[in-house]
């Protein structure tokens, strides 16, 4: 399946209109986007299934919550889906945002909680020998950059962690993100879908080394 133009170009035209009243006028436009776009990420959803383990799937709202934010535009000017992988045993999920000029997918772990946090911290402390393989490999390389994207990271080491360690960089990070960027020629190509497949594809090993490091003891026991 193929990202509807219609779509593109609806979100085009509310970046430069991104007002109230240009929306109210171009009400059935935007439903009609909405309604491409839902198609597609539930299309990109059951690619996902063929290959992982779904939980949830949430198309996000474009309504923005202007209240404490400087940016008092009142529409998010793009379409985005995550899928939350299952549960306690697989953790983690997938992410992808539609946005001329800025589209992208991810996946990861974007706001680990505390505990998992920690957990992760420790596997790099003790030996990261297993994490630093997955971003050499040549094909999370091709497809992500070798890098771990995170939406915030510490000035110096987390507490209770030396502050000289090797692999002080991934100690910092307060997330652990594979992130891909589109053009906008990528996004309306009939091969879009299938490169979100095969990026999605290209992270198992990661998701299956840190399911297993979050479901397991600094000894590799089971702690489920």
């Amino acid at each position: 399946m193929q990202l509807e133009v219609n779509t593109f170009q609806f979100l085009e035209k509310l970046q430069e209109n991104n007002n109230r009243e240009w929306f109210a006028e171009n009400k059935h436009w935007y439903e009609k986007a909405h309604k491409e776009a839902k198609s597609f990420f539930a299309n990109v959803h059951l690619n996902l299934q063929k290959h992982d383990q779904i939980e949830t799937s949430k198309m996000m709202r474009i309504y923005r919550d202007v209240r404490f934010s400087n940016d008092k535009t009142p529409y998010k000017a793009h379409f985005a889906n995550s899928f939350s992988r299952l549960g306690k045993e697989l953790r983690g999920g997938y992410f992808i945002r539609i946005k001329p000029g800025e589209s992208l997918l991810a996946g990861g772990f974007w706001e680990p909680n505390k505990e998992d946090l920690q957990r992760i911290r420790l596997e790099i402390a003790q030996d990261a020998s297993d994490i630093k393989a997955i971003l050499n490999d040549s094909t999370y390389q091709q497809y992500f950059g070798g890098t771990f994207e995170s939406f915030e990271e510490l000035k110096t080491a987390p507490r209770g962690f030396d502050k000289e360690h090797p692999e002080l960089d991934l100690l910092r990070k307060k997330g652990f993100i594979a992130q891909r960027n589109f053009t906008d020629e990528e996004v309306l190509s009939p091969d879009f879908i299938h490169e979100i497949d095969k990026s999605f594809q290209a992270l198992r090993p990661f998701f299956d080394l840190f399911s297993d490091i979050l479901t397991t003891n600094l000894n590799g026991e089971s702690i489920l």
